[in-house]
C-alpha cells in the first residue's frame, strides 16, 4: 500500500515556501504522493451547507487557496520523485479541452508524475461562479472525460458530443505517461460509481466509513467486469481526513478521527481493501496551525501507517 499526504496548500500557513518544504520533507519520509485541493470561493453566506463540518460552516482556513495545479508545478519543480495529484478537481468548473493541455504540460514538466482527481463539486455559490449547470453535472462529466482521452490519445484529435465539441485539431504536447495521465474519481451515487467503473482508472472516495466502504468498491469493480474491463485495472486511492484527538471518539465517529488506537484501527480496515494507496490530509487536524506543525503531523501520520 502506498501512502500519500497532503502540503499546506491552503490556510495561512500555505505559503510557496511551505508547500516546497513539505513537498520535500515528504519525499525524504518515504511517501509516495502529495497531494492538493480545491475550493473556488469562501461565500459569505453560503447557500448550502459544508458537509464534513457538523455546523455546517465552511473552516476558515478555506479563505486561502492556492490553485491548486499551479500549486502542484510549482513543487513539482522542487522536488525529484514523489508524485502529485489533485484531491479533487470539480469537474464543472472547467472545460476539458483547455484542462487538458495544462494536465498535459504538468505532467511533462514533472517527468510523469501527475494523477487527476476530479470531482463534482457541491457548492451552489461556485456552480454559479463558473455558470456550471448542476442539473446536467452527470451526463457532462462522462464526455468532459472522453475528450480528455481523445485529446491525450490521438493527434489530430476531434469530438463532436453534446455538450463539447472539438473540430479535427493537433493540441500538444500529450502527457508523458503513456496513455494519459491517471483520471481517479471521487464518487457516491450510483451513477457516479458507474462512472468510476466504465471512464476511470481509479476510485477516490472519502469520508466513507468502513462498513459502507467495501460494498462500493465492490460494486465498482462487478460494474467494471460487466462493461468489458478488468477490474484489477482500476485502483483505489481512499482519502483520510485525519482529526486526531487525546480523547476516543467512540462509536458513530468518522473514519480517521479519535485518537491513536482508532485511527490505527482504520488505517488496518483500509488495508484489508488491499488498496492502491491511503492518502491522509491532516490540514485540519487539532494542533495543525503552522507549516511547521503540518510537517510534524506528517511525520506522524508516517509513522502510524509504518
Amino acid at each position: 500500500m502506498k501512502i500519500g499526504c497532503f502540503i499546506p496548500q491552503i490556510g495561512p500557513s500555505a505559503t510557496p515556501e511551505s508547500m516546497v518544504s513539505a513537498a520535500q520533507a515528504a519525499e525524504r519520509l518515504g511517501f509516495d504522493s502529495v497531494w492538493v485541493t480545491e475550493r473556488l470561493l469562501f461565500p459569505v453566506n453560503p447557500r448550502n451547507p459544508y458537509a464534513a463540518e457538523p455546523d455546517g460552516k465552511l473552516p476558515e482556513a478555506y479563505k486561502i487557496v492556492y490553485d491548486p495545479l499551479e500549486a502542484l508545478l510549482w513543487v513539482a519543480a522542487h522536488t525529484k520523485t514523489i508524485r502529485i495529484g489533485t484531491s479533487v478537481l470539480d469537474i464543472p468548473f472547467y472545460n476539458p479541452i483547455t484542462l487538458s493541455r495544462r494536465v498535459a504540460s504538468i505532467d511533462q514538466l514533472s517527468g510523469g508524475r501527475l494523477t487527476l482527481g476530479m470531482g463534482q463539486g457541491w457548492s451552489e455559490d461556485e456552480y454559479e461562479a463558473t455558470n456550471a449547470d448542476a442539473t446536467k453535472r452527470g451526463v457532462r462529466a462522462d464526455e468532459f472525460i472522453a475528450v480528455l482521452k481523445a485529446i491525450w490519445n490521438n493527434d489530430p484529435a476531434e469530438y463532436n458530443g453534446k455538450y463539447f465539441k472539438l473540430a479535427k485539431s493537433y493540441i500538444a504536447p500529450k502527457p508523458k505517461q503513456k496513455g494519459g495521465v491517471p483520471i481517479y474519481l471521487a464518487a457516491y451515487s450510483p451513477s457516479a460509481l458507474k462512472r468510476v467503473a466504465t471512464l476511470s482508472d481509479g476510485y477516490h472516495p472519502v469520508g466513507l466509513p468502513f462498513n459502507v466502504l467495501p460494498g462500493m468498491w465492490a460494486s465498482i469493480q462487478n460494474m467494471a467486469k460487466e462493461a468489458g474491463r478488468k477490474p484489477t485495472d482500476l485502483k483505489l486511492s481512499i482519502r483520510g481526513n485525519l482529526h486526531l484527538t487525546n480523547d476516543a471518539a467512540g462509536a458513530g465517529r468518522w473514519p480517521f478521527t479519535g485518537n491513536v488506537d482508532e485511527v490505527k484501527q482504520d488505517i488496518a480496515a483500509a488495508r484489508e481493501l488491499n488498496p492502491d494507496e491511503l492518502v491522509i490530509d491532516v490540514t485540519f487536524s487539532p494542533g495543525v496551525k503552522s507549516a511547521k506543525d503540518f510537517e510534524r503531523a506528517n511525520e506522524q501520520v508516517r509513522e502510524l501507517i509504518g
